[in-house]
């Protein structure tokens, strides 16, 4: 249950962050998650939407450079321990975390029914996904997919 993440690269000057944001916003597409990281002179915005095939195409025609990244999203129970509790299950795998970033999401049901969230979502880009996937599953864990976050 990978994700396609879309990791845009942007010189690190006023006005690009917004640029990209508007850039989806004028084809319709909704932005479920992002991160920023940034060096002196780039950044990297990384983000998850539903339509990352238009949203890749969209990019490109405004001369934007993205790359395509594969990331498993990962619910963190609300409790302390959740996200250590992940973080040990992926150490005693040797896993390598290339990093990662969380949000929160209420589900399309929780929406219907009033219910509170339960629960954060924490993206892992690994070293090796599948190892990572098997394990968290071994673990009773919980990989969210496409259906959970987008709610396709």
């Amino acid at each position: 249950m990978k994700l396609k993440q879309l990791s845009v690269f942007l010189e690190n000057k006023p006005g690009n962050v917004s640029r990209a944001c508007r850039i989806l916003a004028d084809c319709g597409i909704n932005i479920e998650t992002m991160a920023l990281a940034d060096t002196e002179q780039f950044g990297i915005l990384r983000i998850l939407v539903k339509d990352w095939q238009l949203a890749k195409s969209e990019f490109e025609k405004h001369d934007v450079i993205v790359k395509i990244s594969e990331v498993v999203a990962i619910a963190v129970e609300h409790q302390p321990g959740g996200l250590a509790n992940i973080l040990e299950t992926l150490e005693d795998a040797k896993l390598n975390i290339e990093y990662m970033y969380g949000f929160s999401l209420i589900p399309a049901a929780a929406k219907k029914d009033n219910d509170e969230l339960t629960s954060s979502i924490s993206i892992f880009r690994f070293n090796n996904p599948e190892l990572a996937i098997a394990k968290i599953k071994e673990r009773g864990l919980i990989i969210l997919g496409n259906k959970e976050i987008f709610g396709e």
